[in-house]
């Protein structure tokens, strides 16, 4: 039973999966059967992509998991003693099946009084990144994620999982291919990593005209897209500052890193809309994923700023392009009564980020922090604003 009745129901902006060691591997063409591998470094099993070994999941077959919610005390309180990472993570578990297949989920949720949620993939924001020279294999790779995820997941398992495949838009083309067939197999949400494109001819935004005919089918399907965080390749420029080239590494922060932690989503969401892309296709549906809020007054400030400046560069206010078109599901320890006050409640998620363990170990007491707000509101934040963007 859940830990409390709500007199609304709940639908959660972000829950995560573990895939198994086949999800990347299991279609893959036979051309990119080496682009993924799992190999075993002292004992444990790490994955390698092209050959090289990554650190960016330091257990990738999820065999043994943080459990959820273990950073709970660290976000609410901080962290004055100093405790080194493992003694802030505390005790693993080993993954149950709910965290593998959607039925033991689905019993999961109705414990946890949850009655809908997106469903994200944990491994999918390791691959492009790390493939960004080459973008006939990502997209390989992507669609072999996607397959994977729609034999074991589906995309849509009855009306309560929504699980989210991933678009990459290096080849504009196959891009929209990929967007079809996800749409055919039942897609209501996408996930694209918020980052510049890699490409032949380097990277660029996607909210150039180049991308328009792929936003277009977008506003066709009348799909939710979801901007959810990833390795959106900033580690390149925090290596110019530390003088040491590595991988990102979630899971071991730096304070440097954490100053400019949210400029990922900041600069993406800038390019949606100083590139045109909201202006031009008004009825885009986005969601910002586990992002947090705190970079989203500044940025709307910064626009303002420009757009007295140079309205000559806007089709449109850029801030009302924003607000009219962009969602925020903040983390729980933001104001969520300031976010509602910037961008309006409508535009507010509640996500838990269960079974994470930045997220909540019990995703419903997300309604405690929604300090300040009436009653109305809060059924919007926890369920409400997602069932509208999603159709249901």
């Amino acid at each position: 039973m859940p830990s409390r009745e709500l007199a609304y129901p709940l639908f959660d902006a972000d829950n995560h999966l573990y895939e198994t060691e086949e999800a990347l591997t299991k279609y893959l063409p036979e051309k990119y059967k080496g682009a993924i591998k799992y190999v075993k470094v002292d004992g444990r099993t790490k994955i390698a992509v092209r050959g090289h070994i990554s650190e960016y999941i330091p257990n990738p077959t999820f065999e043994v998991v943080a459990r959820p919610g273990a950073m709970e005390e660290y976000f609410r309180v901080g962290n004055p003693e100093g405790k080194d990472r493992r003694a802030i993570f505390g005790e693993p578990m080993r993954s149950i099946p709910a965290f593998r297949e959607p039925g033991p989920r689905l019993e999961l949720m109705d414990e946890l009084g949850i009655q809908r949620t997106l469903m994200f993939p944990t491994l999918a924001s390791l691959i492009e990144e790390r493939m960004r020279d080459d973008p006939d294999m990502i997209h390989a790779v992507i669609h072999a994620l996607n397959q994977w995820l729609l034999e074991t997941w589906s995309f849509n398992y009855q009306d309560r999982i929504f699980t989210t495949p991933v678009i990459s838009l290096p080849v504009v083309e196959k891009a929209i291919e990929e967007l079809d067939w996800v749409v055919e197999n039942g897609a209501r949400a996408i996930l694209v990593r918020p980052a510049p494109v890699p490409g032949y001819r380097g990277s660029r935004s996607f909210g150039l005209p180049e991308f328009d005919p792929f936003w277009q089918r977008v506003v066709d399907h009348g799909v939710l897209v979801a901007l959810h965080s990833s390795d959106s390749g900033y580690n390149r420029y925090v290596s110019d500052w530390m003088g040491v080239d590595q991988e990102m590494l979630p899971f071991q922060p730096s304070t440097f890193k954490m100053v400019f932690e949210w400029r990922p989503i900041q600069d993406t969401v800038a390019a949606l809309v100083c590139h045109g892309a909201l202006s031009r296709f008004p009825d885009l549906k986005i969601a910002v994923i586990e992002n947090g809020s705190v970079w989203v007054e500044p940025l709307l400030r910064q626009l303002s700023s420009i757009y007295k400046k140079m309205p000559h560069e806007f089709t449109e206010d850029p801030v009302a392009a924003v607000k009219r078109s962009v969602h925020v599901s903040p983390f729980w320890e933001d104001d969520m009564a300031e976010l509602a006050e910037v961008i309006g409640p409508e535009r507010v998620l509640f996500g838990s980020d269960y079974p994470h363990p930045e997220g909540l170990a019990d995703p419903i007491t997300y309604v405690d922090e929604l300090k300040g707000l009436s009653e109305e509101h809060k059924a919007l934040i926890m369920g409400g604003n997602l069932a509208r963007l999603i159709g249901v």
